[in-house]
């Protein structure tokens, strides 16, 4: 748990997490429950060392996202039930240069987008109950592309829109919708650049903090926006990059 929050800042409420095994979102989903809030983490088996989150208010379901006839089943469930106030969008797959073949290209289309939309429309209900709020997972390839990543950040930049969108059309229900962009995160979705370090090398170089993130450091940022403490924040994509994008 993050010091820098009260740890009762999310008791009693209940949250939402897609690919909430590993990476940012098991970050998320831990650091909220340390909160205090009741999470449910979606997704498929944790390529992390560590493993899924292992929280006492954490329940972990192993489902594609893909799928979106089981997604919004799992997630109307739970908002039909226990209900939900907080929804969290983590779920990312890149597969670099592969992404030109268009089946390929499809499929990130499909994890990184289009499961967003599947999620939020079966939350929102819940959601518009207690006012809650959607934290999406964008990227900073939604600024600047990518010619290795095609479909990833083209993905990024429609989750980037569809957030901005999103948010008009909720805050009638008392939703807040706002986004994260993170930049080059230790996570095993950056473990091809990690493991190089000649890349690896150029790319710290650029960055002004002079060193990566960490996949807590992009959850308390998720953390913030779904707090009270960003109750007039909507619409927003907040890059959490370590400098990245100002130089």
């Amino acid at each position: 748990m993050s010091p820098v929050f009260h740890p009762d800042l999310l008791a009693g409420r209940n949250a939402v997490v897609t690919g909430g095994t590993s990476g940012i979102g098991s970050a998320t989903a831990t650091l909220l429950a340390g909160l205090g809030a009741r999470v449910l983490a979606i997704g498929l088996p944790s390529r992390d060392e560590s493993g899924p989150p292992a929280h006492e208010r954490v329940r972990v379901v192993e489902q594609d996202i893909t799928d979106r006839a089981a997604l919004t089943r799992l997630v109307a469930d739970e908002a039909a039930g226990p209900g939900v106030d907080h929804l969290v969008n983590c779920a990312g797959v890149s597969l670099d240069r592969e992404e030109y073949d268009i089946e390929r290209w499809q499929r990130v289309i499909e994890v990184n987008l289009t499961s967003v939309l599947v999620a939020c429309q079966a939350a929102r209900g819940g959601l518009a109950r207690g006012g809650g709020a959607i934290v999406n997972v964008s990227s900073m390839f939604a600024f600047t592309g990518s010619r290795d990543r095609p479909a990833y950040s083209a993905s990024k930049g429609g989750v980037s829109q569809l957030t901005r969108s999103l948010a008009a059309e909720y805050a009638p229900d008392g939703i807040r919708v706002n986004a994260v962009a993170p930049g080059f995160v230790v996570t095993p979705l950056a473990r091809g650049l990690l493991d190089d370090p000649v890349a690896s090398a150029a790319v710290r170089a650029r960055i002004p903090a002079d060193r990566y993130g960490r996949p807590e450091e992009i959850a308390a940022v998720i953390a913030f926006l779904c707090s009270p403490a960003a109750s007039y924040i909507n619409g927003a994509v907040i890059p959490v990059d370590g400098g990245y994008l100002a130089v």
